[in-house]
């Protein structure tokens, strides 16, 4: 049975701040030389899922130059394809407000496309997942919608999370939502496996009535006032989630610290495939120090580097100091600069003798093209 994949690529962007000011939360870098996006859809290209909608807000002229053709993740077939959805595609007058909204707009897609079954996918949350696992779990539950979740110890007392499912001897008893958790709940990925024909049914009717949130207007309502069932896939390995600027900052951090995270996220069995650079080979000098980082190619290191994760094309010059950051694409940083816990987005420049000393909870943002 096929799925149709739909991605939210702009859906959480205000929580990452000036990360994403002029790009969508989708195309947000990542790991050195990835973006948000190219995780989920890998993981559908890898779930034989054929087509594909992304629907975007706005800020998407960077998310449309990374993904081209989509031939890197082998979605340019003749029989498949992968769609920019816009707003105002078909002539709403209003940018939407909310997942049920945007999806009213993408229902022309979903209509269209191959296959009985929609799987719903924000682009915040990472793993390496089988969709297919997940699609036979819907099936065999007979229900109309499933819910990937996963269980997690919280980071810290009182920890919020989005979606958080409640059980009681296997049976699923409450949906809460941006509500407190234990290592015992089921926490909500953001991705969901729907009937397509009820999928539609549900969108046409929640947006009549002035309901445009899924989670809240959908699923919870649904399911507290007993007009669904919901199944609930249990997903075992690795979830990274990026809900804001410190667990983006953090994420990054696992990278480098935790093996079973990072062989969970880049399973060579599922690849995760980007768009491809020809890049030479990265530079070090007989000076440059480096200890525990992701370095990706085109890179000059010629300065101490230690606990960071360092994107294509970045100089690092003689003297420099970079101590647990994020070094995003194209940075200079120059002689004699000091760096710990920064996140410097692309194209940036850090002077001569500059110093910028964040805090592990409060790392420091320097913004695209910023000089400082």
């Amino acid at each position: 049975m096929k799925m149709i994949g739909i991605i939210f690529s702009n859906i959480y962007d205000a929580a990452l701040g000036d990360l994403t000011k002029h790009r969508t939360l989708a195309s947000l870098p990542f790991g050195g030389r990835y973006r948000l996006i190219d995780f989920v859809l890998s993981n559908m290209a890898n779930s034989n899922i054929e087509n594909v909608g992304i629907i975007t807000k706005t800020n998407y002229q960077s998310l449309m130059d990374h993904l081209g053709s989509c031939a890197e993740w082998d979605m340019n077939r003749k029989n498949g394809k992968v769609a920019i959805l816009p707003p105002f595609g078909i002539g709403q007058s209003n940018v939407y407000q909310g997942k049920l909204e945007a999806l009213e707009g993408a229902l022309p897609f979903i209509r269209r496309s191959k296959g009985n079954y929609v799987l719903l996918s924000d682009s915040n949350n990472l793993c390496n997942i089988d969709y297919e696992n997940a699609l036979e779990s819907h099936i065999k539950s007979g229900k109309k919608i499933t819910v990937i979740a996963n269980r997690q110890e919280p980071a810290y007392d009182y920890e919020i999370q989005d979606v958080v499912l409640c059980e009681k001897d296997g049976c699923l008893t409450d949906i809460a939502l941006n509500h407190t958790y234990s290592k015992e709940n089921l926490l909500g990925m953001g991705m969901y496996i729907v009937n397509k024909q009820y999928l539609v049914e549900i969108v046409e009717e929640c947006v009549s009535h002035g309901l445009f949130r899924f989670e809240q207007d959908f699923l919870q309502r649904y399911f507290i006032n007993e007009k669904i069932e919901v199944n609930v896939y249990e997903f075992k390995r690795t979830v990274l989630r990026n809900r804001d600027i410190l667990s983006y900052f953090q994420n990054h951090c696992r990278l480098l610290e935790d093996d079973v995270a990072r062989n969970d996220i880049f399973d060579p069995q599922n690849p995760i495939y980007t768009k491809v650079r020809d890049e030479v080979p990265t530079y070090y000098s007989q000076q440059a120090h480096v200890d525990t980082c992701l370095i990706a190619d085109g890179c000059r290191i010629r300065g101490e580097v230690d606990n960071s994760i360092i994107f294509r094309d970045v100089t690092i010059e003689e003297g420099a100091i970079v101590k647990h950051c994020i070094i995003m694409q194209g940075t200079v940083v120059e002689k004699n600069a000091n760096l710990a816990y920064a996140i410097v987005d692309k194209d940036a420049t850090i002077t001569a003798n500059r110093t910028l000393i964040g805090a592990p909870v409060n790392p420091i943002i320097v913004q695209k093209g910023e000089k400082v």
